[in-house]
């Protein structure tokens, strides 16, 4: 009998993203055997366990996200949920819909015109950065899925997803917010769904209505409430890009060589890892900068790895927050350096800030084109932008998860 091991459900909201680190340098590396919520959980590392965690006959998706996690970041159904051929029809919609080259450069186009009207002229009043960007990437995003909202509902819809993601790991009022964010949100989705099916609003071409048509791997159309999870994983992952853009702007403010880097640039960032920086930028932005500790799974039958016995239904972690952190894989991986990017690029399991293994089949989130996308021009306009930074509080606490400067990052926009 496997001797018993504590819960370490309370040590991870003590310490967040330094609670699985901090467990792994103990073991000296080793697998870190804990419980977590109850469930009996083993912690892996490093690009093999990336490969060994995204093979499904490992490892499977159904069951393994906790309740509160569902009813806050993912949605009940959502394709985060699905195994198998469920959800490689599933996620073939997000692929099609959300990687294709011409689809991110216009998503790109209409971030960029949002953030110039925000902007432009710039106003010369303090703003707090991180509500600004999530407001642009709002706006931006919705006109582009198609969703028919007014101006006020999208500014509800920029709260609703921020709130939904800062309260998914944690108990007590952030929690709660999410949670009435996501059914506020999930009930005024579901019934633009029902209106398109009824002919009352069109939008062809568009993310929004492929997911009204889409079909699951029986035929059968989406039910309207799973139909608005879905959207909502459209929507609700690009605001959160607010969060890297806060970073972006702690990585200049700290690195003020970054910022001149940057204004350099000519833009030219959209085939993958080209010589021109804000790309770079955006990946080591996405590497050095805390936001998933970690990712989870149930073993789907009794496993081994590395002569460790993993039985059946056991939660298996990969260590996202530490491997991006290894100095095994990232020659002084806590100094921000974006022209680590600019050397031959790092294999797909090495840099996992949005999952690992492959896109289009599996599970690594079929939205980080766009978040690089985005990211990168965000960067080189927040860089070209002229503004000063008032005293504040910017240290980023590794307890809060997700975590961001304290201070949102207030600025004041100046003429340039």
């Amino acid at each position: 009998m496997a001797p018993m091991t504590l819960d370490s459900t309370a040590a991870l909201l003590l310490k967040g993203y330094a609670w699985l680190p901090d467990r792994r340098r103990r073991t000296g590396g080793a697998p870190v055997r804990t419980r977590l919520l109850g469930r009996p959980a083993i912690a892996l590392h490093g690009p093999e366990a990336v490969r060994f965690f995204y093979d499904e006959q490992h490892v499977r998706r159904h069951d393994a996200l906790p309740g509160p996690v569902l009813d806050t970041l993912f949605g009940r159904g959502a394709v985060h949920t699905l195994d198998g051929e469920d959800h490689r029809v599933r996620k073939a919609l997000f692929m099609t819909e959300l990687t294709e080259p011409a689809a991110v450069a216009e998503l790109v186009d209409m971030v960029r015109a949002e953030w110039q009207r925000a902007f432009t002229p710039p106003h010369g009043r303090e703003v707090v950065l991180f509500d600004e960007a999530a407001l642009v990437l709002a706006r931006a995003v919705c006109a582009w899925t198609g969703l028919p909202l007014t101006e006020e509902q999208t500014r509800r819809m920029a709260q609703d997803c921020v709130a939904m993601v800062d309260g998914f790991a944690t108990p007590g009022p952030r929690h709660l917010k999410a949670r009435r964010a996501r059914a506020r949100q999930e009930e005024t989705l579901a019934g633009l769904v029902e209106e398109a099916r009824a002919g009352a609003t069109r939008a062809p071409a568009t993310p929004f209505d492929a997911v009204v048509h889409h079909r699951d791997a029986e035929g059968v159309l989406l039910d309207p409430r799973t139909a608005a999870v879905e959207l909502l994983n459209i929507v609700r992952p690009t605001v959160a890009i607010a969060w890297f853009v806060t970073f972006a702007a702690h990585a200049m403010d700290r690195r003020p060589e970054q910022r001149h880097l940057l204004r350099e640039d000519d833009g030219s960032y959209a085939e993958p890892y080209t010589e021109t920086y804000a790309e770079p930028f955006a990946h080591e932005v996405r590497r050095f900068y805390p936001f998933a500790p970690f990712v989870g799974g149930l073993a789907t039958t009794d496993l081994r790895w590395r002569g460790e016995r993993i039985p059946e239904d056991t939660l298996v972690l990969l260590d996202v927050y530490g491997q991006n952190h290894d100095p095994e894989l990232w020659h002084d991986p806590y100094r921000f350096d974006p022209e680590r990017f600019l050397r031959p690029t790092p294999h797909r399991d090495e840099l996992i800030p949005q999952g690992g293994g492959d896109a289009k089949s599996g599970h690594r989130c079929p939205g980080e084109d766009i978040t690089v996308a985005v990211l990168a021009a965000l960067s080189i306009e927040l860089a070209r932008l002229e503004y000063s930074v008032p005293e504040q509080d910017l240290r980023i606490p590794l307890h809060r998860v997700p975590t961001r400067p304290r201070s949102g990052f207030r600025l004041v926009p100046h003429p340039g």
